[in-house]
């Protein structure tokens, strides 16, 4: 890192700032020494630069101090705030250490114990006649130090994006070969990121936002920004580790098994709060070497999922082993997918035989859902009974007509689902 000499001409001396019967800016035109006290109280008191290699507060840290301070001099002699271009070395600092990793915090903390040493250095031999040369000494430190804060932040946030960026599309580049069956050594080196031995393959379902759906507002923005809300509470929850390809519908999350954190319901609901929609998961543990296959199949489970209108929730093999046979084919699920064909005409009765078992056969709750009365929920019943010998009164029943509809649903496909 270079920074270029400044311009220190003093011009007319009328305008040059003198508190205790000399220039303001005298006590810190000795930049070498004035910046080595200040560097060695950043390392000894300010705490969080005491996490910093020694190096690195002999080399960077003491050299945008030492331009600081000539800054901080020029300002003093011209009383007024350097122009825009003077800032340019310490974003440059700024932008760097975002990329080192260094905190914001830390580096803000250090300008402004800076700034304040500076300050105290200037103002030491006032009189106490000169009250308004240390109110104009005042007002120049806090603008110097507000151009500054502006130009750290500013220059900090960019690179952080720029990192973010770089990150997420080495990341999607890794997980779209690790999908694919590709080999990906080389790009695990390139990017950085650690292929782990096994992973979480999930596939992720996230319905619309309320947002998407308002005429008023732009659904493309909505469903944006629901996507960046999960996308940075995946990053936090899973420290940037976790792979995914996603879409403001959904997608798929290569979770790696070495970490600390691992997909589970409460994740899954830090997930859906984020996102303001009750998000669905199917996942499937898998070695790195069959992903794609564990990937298919996580997809295959979520299709289960959303044909059996099941509850929003973190779903694996387990909790949908009946179904995912129903999906194996074959003529016994041909059969069973005819068992509603008499309800063909008669619409209401399958919306009426869907609300029935996804409410767990509770009738009050289905007629609320449907609005119409309870009888009228036990009459249709009946008739479904009557067209299809499935009789919803007996456990037989209930277990016959739910794998129907899921045979029937699946048989149809996703297109001609409700």
């Amino acid at each position: 890192m270079s920074f270029s000499a400044l311009d220190l001409s003093v011009g007319d001396n009328d305008t040059v700032l003198e508190i205790g019967g000399q220039p303001a800016s005298v006590p810190l035109q000795n930049t070498d020494r004035v910046a080595a006290r200040m560097v060695d109280y950043f390392a000894t008191c300010v705490a969080p630069c005491r996490t910093l290699p020694g190096e690195q507060m002999r080399g960077d840290v003491t050299e945008v101090t030492r331009y600081c301070l000539a800054l901080a001099a020029e300002m003093f002699d011209r009383r007024t705030l350097p122009d825009d271009n003077a800032f340019t070395e310490v974003r440059s600092a700024a932008a760097q250490w975002a990329r080192e990793g260094v905190p914001l915090g830390t580096i803000l903390r250090a300008y402004h114990e800076g700034v304040r040493i500076a300050f105290g250095l200037v103002t030491a031999r006032a009189a106490a006649t000169e009250i308004d040369e240390v109110l104009a000494a005042s007002d120049l430190i806090l603008e110097l130090l507000e151009a500054i804060s502006a130009a750290v932040g500013d220059a900090y946030v960019k690179e952080q994006q720029l990192v973010a960026r770089e990150h997420q599309t080495a990341s999607q580049t890794l997980a779209s070969a690790l999908l694919s069956g590709r080999s990906h050594a080389a790009l695990a080196l390139q990017s950085g990121i650690p292929v782990a031995e096994r992973y979480q393959v999930v596939a992720l379902y996230i319905p619309p936002h309320p947002d998407e759906r308002n005429l008023r507002v732009d659904t493309r923005v909505a469903a944006r920004r629901k996507l960046r809300r999960v996308q940075s509470e995946l990053a936090v929850v899973f420290e940037s580790t976790a792979l995914a390809l996603l879409s403001p519908q959904g997608g798929t999350l290569l979770i790696p098994l070495d970490g600390d954190t691992e997909l589970t319901d409460d994740v899954l609901v830090r997930l859906s709060a984020a996102a303001e929609v009750p998000v669905t998961a199917a996942m499937v543990v898998s070695a790195t070497a069959e992903v794609p296959e564990a990937a298919d199949q996580a997809h295959e489970l979520l299709g289960l999922v959303r044909a059996g209108e099941r509850a929003p929730g973190l779903y694996q093999m387990t909790d949908l082993a009946v179904e995912y046979q129903l999906t194996r084919g074959g003529p016994a699920t041909r059969r069973i997918a005819t068992i509603l064909a008499p309800l063909d005409d008669h619409p209401e009765l399958f919306a009426t035989l869907r609300a029935y078992l996804r409410n767990d056969m509770n009738r009050q709750l289905t007629a609320r859902q449907l609005y119409v009365h309870p009888n009228t929920v036990d009459y249709r019943l009946r008739r479904i009974a009557q067209l299809t010998t499935i009789d919803l009164a007996t456990s037989a029943g209930i277990s016959q007509a739910s794998i129907a509809l899921l045979a029937r649903e699946l048989d149809r496909g996703p297109a001609a689902r409700p």
